[in-house]
């Protein structure tokens, strides 16, 4: 590739003219040569720690990305930020910290990229929210920019079966109702997790690993290799070598992520029967690049996309095998063949969707992947609600779940927070039939909208998934199954009915007509909100929990930190 000229990049700054004598000294110490000083400077993006397997193999793959932007005569500055694994997090207090994550991972991404005035970003994550909040930075910048997804972690194999995180965290919900030895399930938590890599089914991480691809900011395929896999070092250099040519063309994220992009990228969420969380994520995305797109355009799409990909949790699957079937690529020819992509839009690759679908060679294996003419479901996995209980709307994964089963009708059973849930569903101390609702765990009142796991894998574990609904204004991991509506807004802390709601009042969801309601006229809601004591006290009164809280905003938009792109006033590329 011929030398790029830096005259308009932001790396100028620190690198061209006498003035900038002091800042070269700096690379000069680094081992840094005269010519690499002047070529451009790509920041390489990692969220590396020892916090879980999900993040442990992204250092070596960073390595990979850096030896693809020296072949092409770019100048590599890897980085870290932080990681808050779900997986670890879950079931505590430190859940709170989780999608606090998210901003915090785009923020520092952010300030390390203008600090340094980079040209470009590479940017590898492999959890829950460092997937989006990697993204996030991307969009926020807006420069020349590669994903890469760490990849998923391999299923374990227990008694003779895959096993994934999920069946031992519904084995603590068997042990508790006293139909699993503790010896059984330390035997299975033994082997539950053999490899590096995110968790294999189709929860958040491979959710939002999908749609880094669907959205255009990946290389086609590159999510789907397990992390162990030596070949993802391939798409690492590729990605390198792709990110400089980004550059030369003047290619920046927002050329990727329109409003088209995310359409294409709820698709594949829906059609994969993927998290809820891309419910949240996805808005997010979008709100950094000021295009204006919440959780109903999401559940819009979910409602007429069909479900025709069979993965963890609902259905039998985990990332390995999409992978080893021909991976999102089949996946996106499928949703092309049935009229619901948008071929226009742009991807790293400098092609468009269309013309990389074009290539896909392989078809829908009929076993992990269905034709999208004959689906599982004829809609998505994923569905909206909204009724007097949820104005702003809210969530429920149905992948897997027959008809009959997407329709509940049932007396309120009301929990303040996560742990007195729990601790009721450990003792068994409430009804089938029951609708559990657990409030004050939204993004503020959490603060910081804990996913709940733990009680719902309880649940499934004792039998009855079933037989009793959830609903919360916090989340649910992309691993729950069962009837579990997460994200009701307006949040019981800004004062939704959620924050209303009594015992024994009469809750109605139904996933085949996207209702959230509560039988209350709006007589008795605005009675009972007029006397309302006003949000819960949380011990969370200074820190980073406590700015977060003032200044998330509603889960409908994407429970975001700041204005976003609709009132950015420059962009950091052209200062």
């Amino acid at each position: 590739m011929p030398p790029i000229d830096k005259s308009r990049l932001p790396s100028r700054h620190v690198t061209e003219g006498p003035s900038r004598a002091p800042h070269r000294s700096y690379y000069y110490a680094m081992g840094i040569s005269e010519a690499e000083i002047h070529q451009p400077f790509v920041g390489v993006a990692t969220c590396w720690n020892e916090a879980a397997p999900c993040n442990i193999a992204l250092n070596r793959q960073a390595q990979a990305v850096k030896m693809g932007v020296k072949e092409a005569h770019g100048t590599p500055r890897e980085f870290t930020t932080i990681t808050v694994t779900d997986g670890i997090a879950m079931g505590h207090e430190g859940m709170r910290s989780s999608l606090a994550s998210r901003e915090a991972i785009a923020d520092t991404v952010e300030l390390t990229m203008r600090g340094h005035c980079y040209d470009a970003l590479v940017g590898l994550a492999g959890c829950d929210k460092s997937l989006p909040g990697m993204m996030m930075a991307m969009v926020r910048l807006n420069v020349p920019s590669v994903f890469i997804y760490g990849g998923s972690i391999l299923p374990g194999r227990h008694e003779g079966r895959d096993v994934t995180v999920q069946d031992v965290f519904e084995a603590v919900g068997q042990n508790q109702a006293g139909n699993m030895s503790e010896e059984a399930l330390i035997a299975l938590e033994k082997v539950a997790c053999p490899s590096a890599g995110a968790c294999g089914g189709q929860f958040t991480a491979n959710t939002m690993a999908c749609v880094s691809e669907a959205i255009g900011l990946a290389l086609p395929n590159s999510s789907g290799a397990p992390a162990p896999y030596e070949s993802r070092d391939q798409y690492c250099e590729a990605s390198g070598r792709k990110v400089m040519e980004l550059i030369e063309k003047n290619i920046r994220a927002r050329d990727i992520v329109t409003r088209k992009a995310l359409e294409n990228a709820a698709r594949v969420v829906a059609c994969t029967g993927g998290s809820t969380n891309a419910g949240l994520h996805l808005p997010a995305i979008a709100h950094e690049a000021g295009i204006d797109f919440d959780l109903f355009d999401v559940c819009d799409i979910f409602r007429d996309t069909p479900y025709f990909v069979d993965l963890k949790p609902g259905g039998k699957y985990v990332a390995k095998d999409l992978y080893e079937v021909g991976g999102v690529p089949v996946v996106m020819k499928e949703l092309k063949k049935a009229g619901l992509i948008h071929e226009d839009c742009m991807t790293a690759t400098g092609r468009t969707i269309g013309e990389e679908i074009d290539m896909v060679t392989r078809e829908a294996d009929g076993r992990v992947i269905y034709p999208s003419a004959a689906p599982i479901t004829p809609t998505g996995g994923v569905v909206g609600l909204k009724g007097n209980l949820a104005p702003d709307g809210a969530i429920v994964k149905v992948a897997g779940m027959e008809k009959e089963q997407q329709v509940f009708t049932g007396p309120a059973r009301v929990f303040e927070c996560e742990e007195d849930a729990f601790e009721a569903v450990k003792a068994r101390s409430y009804r089938e039939g029951e609708v559990i609702v657990i409030r004050n765990e939204g993004p503020a009142g959490g603060p910081g909208m804990r996913e709940m796991l733990a009680t719902t894998a309880a649940l499934s574990g004792q039998g009855m998934g079933k037989k009793v609904a959830l609903i919360t204004d916090g989340r649910f991991s992309g691993a729950t199954r069962g009837f579990c509506v997460g994200h009701v807004g307006p949040e019981a802390a800004h004062g939704g009915p959620i924050a209303l709601l009594r015992d024994g009042d009469v809750i109605t969801i139904n996933a085949i007509t996207g209702e959230l309601s509560v039988a209350l006229s709006d007589e008795e809601l605005a009675a009972r909100k007029a006397a309302w004591a006003g949000p819960k006290d949380t011990i969370y009164a200074s820190g980073a929990l406590w700015k977060y809280a003032r200044l998330v905003g509603s889960t409908r938009k994407g429970a975001v930190t700041h204005p976003g792109g609709a009132q950015e006033k420059h962009v950091y590329m052209d200062l």
